[in-house]
């Protein structure tokens, strides 16, 4: 017999952060966009195509809960049609990619990180290289 669907509507990314007003500045330069909505010192959001990012900031009994030595197996996928671009972006930033630009059979890409250490891959496609 099968489950009964669970309703979802809609899906995003959150990263709790207890650096939440840094978190919120490197996106907000990353992406070139303010977050909406903003709620100072709490909650933030972007609107990416066909992706939400949210960013909070856990309640004081939470902060040992979504603490994390690392990123685990989770990673914020960013598209990107200048890779080289978004490379010299995250420099600027002072996130410059501790690796080299991979190339994979769909495209380039490469691994950085934000100030809270979650792994980003910054991709562009075969289409966008020309």
């Amino acid at each position: 017999m099968a489950e009964a669907s669970i309703g979802c509507t809609s899906a995003f990314v959150a990263l709790a952060s207890e650096n939440f007003e840094q978190l919120v500045g490197f996106y907000s330069e990353l992406l070139d966009q303010s977050a909406r909505p903003y709620q100072r010192d709490r909650y933030a959001e972007f609107q990416l195509p066909g992706l939400r990012l949210a960013i909070f900031k856990p309640k004081t009994d939470q902060v040992a809960q979504f603490a994390a030595p690392s990123s685990g197996a989770m990673s914020l996928c960013l598209e990107v049609t200048d890779l080289n671009g978004a490379i010299a972006r995250l420099t600027h930033l002072g996130y410059a990619s501790p690796g080299l630009v991979l190339t994979a059979s769909h495209g380039r890409e490469v691994y950085a990180y934000d100030p809270d250490g979650n792994r980003l891959i910054l991709h562009q496609g075969l289409a966008e290289q020309g």
